[in-house]
């Protein structure tokens, strides 16, 4: 009767696969944290530029009036946007 060589992965086959990954994800997670303040800085520019837009477009339909950010809550921004802008530009309410 013949025996058969099963084949599978050895111990060491194993270890060495797991350290190259180990490798891997140590020279591809600082990258993923610069990645993720590039789309942040990326969002806070756009939002910069959504709130101009809109106080232009403010300025036009009332040309009379010098609007600030928080006065195109309602109409023409969401409470949600002017906190990312007010965040994005570091503007605090003065008491």
């Amino acid at each position: 009767m013949k025996k058969r060589k099963l084949k599978a992965f050895t111990l060491m086959e194993m270890l060495v696969v797991l350290l190259i990954i180990g490798v891997l994800l140590l020279l591809f997670i600082p990258n993923l944290s610069s990645q993720r303040e590039r789309i942040n800085d990326t969002g806070d520019e756009s939002i910069v530029k959504v709130v101009e837009t809109q106080l232009e477009l403010y300025r036009l339909d009332y040309p009379d009036r010098d609007p600030s950010p928080e006065d195109l809550v309602g109409d023409y921004l969401t409470q949600e946007q002017y906190e990312r802008y007010r965040a994005a530009t570091g503007t605090v309410d003065e008491p």
